[in-house]
Formats: structure tokens, C-alpha cells, sequence
């Protein structure tokens, strides 16, 4: 693969990616609109980081264009531009408490957004295609953990939103022959994440000496994934010899711990002394989430290497050295 192009490049994840594949030497054609479903401040701070790496000796090629998912027309004209081999597809509409509140965004961002990234992949001769999907998909928990045949009932617009994208991944390589993974990400945390998720909003208050805010009983559990393993699983499939056929993997860590753990964790890490304040289980959250991870070992060779507090400390040290994502954290 000698060209790609990453949907949502300015975001958390689409950022990091970016950076390992032009440290990759690929080529990497950028498209986002910088919706501002957080503070774009963050999201430009995200771009200057990409722009960093591309500038080091050896990386690829570094095109940003402003542009939107839903925007069919203006998709064909970027890719018939740059004639992208590859697309990594992270553009979403996060939020599974905002899909809650309008569930027409979701909708249209990450169901319709995903038909046309694949309408146009399937146009313009695109290698493969590697949707970022979520663990929101499996919702209510029958068994634990979640492998890939559990069944899938979201609780969520968010999470039935990328599960209709997940279908359409799967029909367009089962229809038009266009290779598709969908991965499910299991909870990704570290450096420039989100502002509106426990690990940021925990530490931004344990570091001011305020107390947190848990919502519910606080021993509902994730399966916290750092960014570097998410981005080596997506890394693993530039390799040509993987046969894509549509299917869906989990990305986690194959552990789970409870919000109550996390904040302890976070509680040593600051060194910290604050009780957490409990309110209203919120709406649309999952109980559970725990990766089964053995489809993803066994077809990418994926191998998660980060533990829990060895992210949680690279986060804590970015978080200390940034101030102006501390003043921008919910």
C-alpha cells in the first residue's frame, strides 16, 4: 500500500494513526471537517502533531483536505485526486450519551457517512477498506467475555449506528468484492483522547483536589485499550496477504476493570486522596464490556503489550505537560 486515506484524521485515534503510517513512509491523504463535537482547539493541536511526524526524515507524504463524510460528492472529487490504495475509515460521530439526545447525528455520520466512504472505495478502485467500529455494538451482556458470535443488541443510537455500518462493510465485500474489516474498539485511552471520558475528567479533578463524578454504582467494568495497540492492530492490516472479507474483531485487551478500580488507580498514580461523588446511572451506557481476543490473534497477529497503569502513566505524564487540554477537559 503506498497511498491511504484516513477519514477522521484529526480526532484521537485518526490522529495517532496518521503519525505511525507517515512514520511508515506511506502516504497519507487527511480528511476531516473538525466537527466540533469537542473543543476544535484540541483537534488542531492533534493536526500539529501529525504535521510533526511528517516532517521527520524518511515519513510519507502529508495531505490535510476539509472535508465530510456525508458530503458524497465532494468524497468522489478528494479521491479521484488522490486515488487513495487504502482507506482507514475513523471518522464517527462519537457519544453514546449525545446519540441518546439526537439520534438523528449518529444516523447520519456513521451510517450514511460509511455508505458513502464505501460507495466511493468501490468506485475508485480502492485496495481495502478498515472500518473503525466499537465495542457498543454488543450492548446487553448474555455472556462475558464478548467474542465475535456474542449476540448484538446495542443500547445505544450510537451503538446501532456502527452496527449498520459494520452490515454495510460486510455486504459491499460480499456484493462488490471490496475487501472490509471492521474493528471493534474496546474503550481507547492515552494521550489527546477525548475530554469527555472518565480518564481525563477523573484526573483533571483529582489534580485540582475536587472529587469525581461516577455515574451509577461505579462497578460497571471496561476493557480499557491504550491507543498504541489500537494502532498497531490497524497497522497489521496494511499487510497484503490478509484476506479482508467483511468480517468484525474485537480490539481490547481480553482484562476488564470497574470505574471504582479506575479511579483507584488513578488515586496512586496522582497520589491523590478524594472521594468520587456518585450520581444517575446515565442513559444508553453499557453495563459491561470485555474482549474476547482471540479472532484478532489468530488473523492480524495482534498482541496487546500495554498494561493498564503503564498507559495510565503515559497518560498522566501528556495530561501534567499540557495545560491547555487540562483547561479544555469536561
Amino acid at each position: 500500500m503506498e497511498r491511504v486515506l484516513l477519514t477522521g484524521g484529526a480526532g484521537f485515534i485518526g490522529s495517532h494513526l496518521t503519525e505511525r503510517l507517515l512514520r511508515g513512509g506511506l502516504d497519507v491523504v487527511v480528511v476531516d471537517n473538525l466537527d466540533p463535537y469537542y473543543d476544535v482547539r484540541l483537534k488542531r493541536k492533534n493536526l500539529m502533531a501529525v504535521e510533526d511526524a511528517a516532517r521527520a526524515d524518511g515519513s510519507g507524504d502529508y495531505t490535510y483536505v476539509d472535508g465530510d463524510v456525508t458530503d458524497l460528492e465532494g468524497l468522489k472529487a478528494i479521491a479521484q485526486k488522490h486515488r487513495p490504495d487504502m482507506i482507514y475509515h475513523e471518522a464517527a460521530q462519537a457519544g453514546v450519551r449525545a446519540s441518546v439526545e439526537d439520534p438523528f447525528k449518529p444516523n447520519r455520520v456513521n451510517v450514511e457517512g460509511t455508505l458513502n466512504v464505501l460507495v466511493v472505495a468501490r468506485d475508485t478502485g480502492v485496495k481495502r477498506l478498515v472500518n473503525a467500529s466499537s465495542s457498543s455494538v454488543y450492548g446487553t451482556v448474555e455472556y462475558l467475555p464478548f467474542d465475535e458470535h456474542h449476540p448484538t443488541k446495542p443500547v445505544s443510537p450510537y451503538g446501532v449506528s456502527k452496527l449498520a455500518a459494520e452490515q454495510y462493510c460486510r455486504v459491499f465485500c460480499e456484493i462488490y468484492g471490496l475487501p472490509t474489516i471492521s474493528l471493534r474498539y474496546f474503550t481507547v485511552y492515552g494521550p489527546r483522547m477525548r475530554p469527555d471520558l472518565a480518564v481525563p475528567r477523573f484526573t483533571k479533578r483529582l489534580l485540582a483536589g475536587q472529587a469525581p463524578v461516577i455515574f451509577g454504582d461505579g462497578e460497571q467494568t471496561r476493557d480499557y485499550t491504550y491507543i498504541d495497540d489500537i494502532v498497531e492492530a490497524n497497522i497489521a492490516l496494511l499487510d497484503p496477504q490478509l484476506e479482508l472479507e467483511g468480517q468484525s474483531i474485537n480490539v481490547g485487551t481480553s482484562s476488564r476493570i470497574s470505574i471504582n478500580q479506575l479511579l483507584d488507580v488513578l488515586l496512586g498514580l496522582t497520589d491523590t486522596e478524594v472521594e468520587a461523588v456518585y450520581q444517575a446511572r446515565a442513559v444508553g451506557d453499557a453495563r459491561d464490556t470485555w474482549a474476547a481476543i482471540d479472532e484478532a490473534e489468530r488473523l492480524i497477529g495482534y498482541t496487546p503489550s500495554t498494561t493498564l497503569e503503564q498507559g495510565l502513566g503515559r497518560f498522566l505524564e501528556w495530561f501534567r505537560g499540557d495545560p491547555e487540554a487540562q483547561e479544555l477537559t469536561l
